[in-house]
């Protein structure tokens, strides 16, 4: 295995965990799975975003750094890697979008003063969709709460990753267009895009592949 720690990022509705899940089930990894649906903030920041951003954030940032710097350092010795399906500085991807300026400022304090001691994946894996496919997808999987997210807090997310990724320096980065397959219900696209995760050594910096 060429890495010992790989992250599967995107937006909203991009198939993050279900990708992740089909890879670790496959690859014998070892995998961590962002525990998103026991926060009680989330619903009542879909209903009124004003109100509830700052306490969502600071509640993802806490549940996120304590999940992550729990299970990456803990080895185990019967899993090829690990592979989870969220990176911490997603954190401040969608603190910025949400946040006013003032809060945004303290936040983002409060982020780089617990995130030094967790390590970087050696391969992030960013899944592109345009917004109405991302759309179609959260309709699919019928969370009550996501049902009424506008296009415009998608596309806002969606810049916020890709301005992210474009000012690493020191990172493999691949962005892979995934608009023309459907690696949860197609074997074949699923084998696709694995052998690129999985059978490629990537060098740093970003490589963008379509399929």
């Amino acid at each position: 295995m060429k890495y010992n720690y790989i992250t599967i990022e995107g937006n909203i509705g991009a198939g993050k965990t279900s990708l992740a899940t089909k890879i670790s089930e496959q690859f014998n990894a070892k995998i961590i799975l962002e525990q998103f649906a026991d926060n009680p903030f989330l619903p009542k920041f879909y209903e009124n975003p004003a109100h509830y951003a700052f306490p969502l954030e600071l509640s993802f940032l806490a549940a996120r750094y304590h999940q992550l710097k729990d299970e990456l350092t803990k080895q185990d010795l019967f899993k090829t890697f690990t592979i989870s399906d969220y990176f911490i500085n997603k954190t401040l991807i969608f603190a910025q979008k949400t946040l006013q300026s003032d809060e945004f400022a303290l936040f983002t304090k409060l982020f780089y003063i617990i995130n030094t001691t967790l390590p970087k994946p050696d391969l992030l894996v960013y899944l592109y969709l345009n917004i109405d496919n991302l759309k179609q997808n959260i309709t699919k999987r019928g969370r009550s709460y996501e049902q009424n997210m506008e296009k415009e807090y998608l596309e806002k997310i969606q810049t916020g990753y890709l301005d992210f990724i474009k000012s690493q320096q020191n990172m493999r980065i691949l962005i892979i267009d995934t608009n023309n397959i459907d690696f949860v219900n197609n074997e074949n696209d699923y084998k696709r895009i694995t052998n690129i995760i999985i059978d490629k050594d990537y060098d740093i910096g970003i490589t963008r592949i379509s399929l």
